[in-house]
């Protein structure tokens, strides 16, 4: 008994040292600390029940004793950052990028020919030339905007609509087409779908088709950026459907606490294909997900090129002094459809349309800046809109690689590996005369798809490029 009160002495001895050193921590409290000045124990002042802090992990609060809900629609919307207004106006001179006319004359003219490709693919679809594309009417702000704030060596993921992205960065019109078209041309082979490029010399990651796949990819390769330690860093496009997914939680919340340096940008086209951002999320968009991942956020006007370029820009270089992740969310609209598989006057007004057609267009936006500074006129907008048309689908012959791009992605060389005993090169007609005539045409891909019924014209796609019988 007595070695037992003993023993239980000791260990009360040692509890309260413990407790005097600042040793023992109670659940749901901070611990009292213990200071020694000149020898002696100082026991810390302990707060009282209105003054204690919490202590919990995970969390930075204070204590209330009231209770209340946080309302969603209580914090005023997160506001549009935007330097130009509709009529190209600078709203506030210091927030000019101060840009050469030869850069924004580039952004204009990589705008516009964006475009333009974009209507004659578009056509080419229709006509049943190829099988599947999407355009990019609306958007090209943001693509041009992002493209040139970031360096030459920065890694691109892209989710389907960044075509822009990778003409800025000076991919050639033929292999546009060559991919579209699946030809023997085609950096792929014909193995992907329409749309879905890649550049491994331009560091632009081929494109997959399930949504917000290369979000948590992306956030990987950014990861290895960062342990490289080579002032470079990642930009991942996606849409606001595409951040109703999985993948993009899980990509946030990694690339915050590993503290990539990325740039998550974010296409707020207002619709997933049919679904309006109504229906999509009930939250102030998607900027307002970045804090609660710890992620620096904004929200920028789409339409305005200067904008995006400087949201981008600055973005950029604190991700890469930082190692931080950004989230840019730049608000714009998809004038197009979906794709061409879509009919989107099933779920939106032609009115709804012409507006950001007419009134809030970024390519009108960016010419009304370029004609206030006597930089762009009547004329020269005729002059460039014929080029750019000859240049992207013209029968002219131009000293460049983007000659007659679809004609060149239609008659093409057929490798000896894919068609023994054939000619090498065999012309596609362009205006065939009997449309009973059963066009084949061999290619890359592995799919067959029927064409025109009406007409009796087909087209069956697999091995090595074009062949007509």
């Amino acid at each position: 008994m007595a070695a037992a009160t003993t023993t239980s002495a000791r260990v009360g001895l040692r509890s309260l040292k413990r407790l005097l050193l600042g040793r023992t921590r109670f659940p749901g409290r901070a611990p009292v600390r213990g200071l020694r000045t000149g020898g002696c124990l100082q026991q810390q002042e302990e707060f009282t029940s209105l003054e204690e802090k919490p202590q919990f992990p995970g969390a930075s609060a204070e204590f209330v004793d009231r209770l209340e809900f946080i309302q969603p629609n209580v914090i005023s919307g997160i506001p549009i950052y935007r330097v130009m207004d509709r009529q190209g106006q600078i709203v506030n001179l210091s927030e000019d990028p101060q840009l050469s006319k030869e850069q924004v004359l580039k952004f204009y003219k990589s705008m516009t020919l964006l475009n333009t490709m974009d209507r004659i693919l578009y056509e080419s679809q229709r006509q049943g030339r190829i099988s599947f594309y999407m355009t990019n009417y609306g958007e090209e702000g943001t693509h041009i905007g992002s493209a040139a704030a970031l360096d030459d060596t920065d890694l691109v993921f892209g989710q389907y609509r960044e075509a822009g992205v990778l003409m800025h960065r000076g991919y050639p019109l033929d292999l546009f087409m060559a991919q579209c078209y699946g030809n023997a041309t085609d950096p792929g082979k014909g193995r992907q779908m329409p749309v879905h490029y890649g550049c491994k010399d331009l560091h632009f990651v081929t494109i997959s088709s399930p949504l917000a796949t290369q979000i948590p990819q992306a956030v990987g390769s950014a990861y290895a950026i960062k342990r490289e330690n080579n002032n470079r860093i990642v930009i991942c496009y996606f849409g606001e459907g595409a951040a109703s997914e999985g993948d993009a939680h899980a990509g946030f919340n990694f690339a915050a606490t590993l503290e990539c340096p990325i740039i998550f940008f974010c296409r707020n086209n207002g619709y997933a294909i049919s679904t309006p951002t109504s229906e999509q999320y009930r939250g102030d968009g998607i900027a307002a997900r970045g804090p609660g991942y710890g992620i620096h956020s904004i929200r920028v006007d789409g339409n305005d090129v200067f904008a995006v370029y400087n949201a981008t820009k600055e973005a950029r270089r604190r991700a890469v002094a930082e190692n931080q992740p950004f989230l840019i969310e730049a608000m714009t609209y998809r004038i197009g459809h979906h794709s061409t598989s879509d009919d989107s006057s099933a779920y939106r007004s032609v009115d709804e349309v012409n507006y950001w057609d007419k009134q809030d267009h970024p390519i009108s936006r960016l010419r009304h800046y370029m004609t206030g500074r006597g930089w762009w006129d009547e004329e020269q907008e005729k002059i460039w809109r014929k080029k750019s048309r000859k240049r992207v689908g013209g029968r002219i012959e131009w000293p460049s690689p983007f000659v007659s791009a679809p004609e060149q992605a239609v008659v093409k060389t057929i490798p000896h590996s894919h068609l023994d005993g054939f000619p090498r090169s065999l012309p596609f007609p362009r205006n065939p005369h009997n449309l009973r005539k059963i066009r084949a045409i061999l290619t890359c891909r592995t799919y067959i798809i029927l064409m025109n019924t009406i007409s009796g014209r087909g087209a069956f796609f697999s091995g090595g490029a074009e062949f007509e019988f």
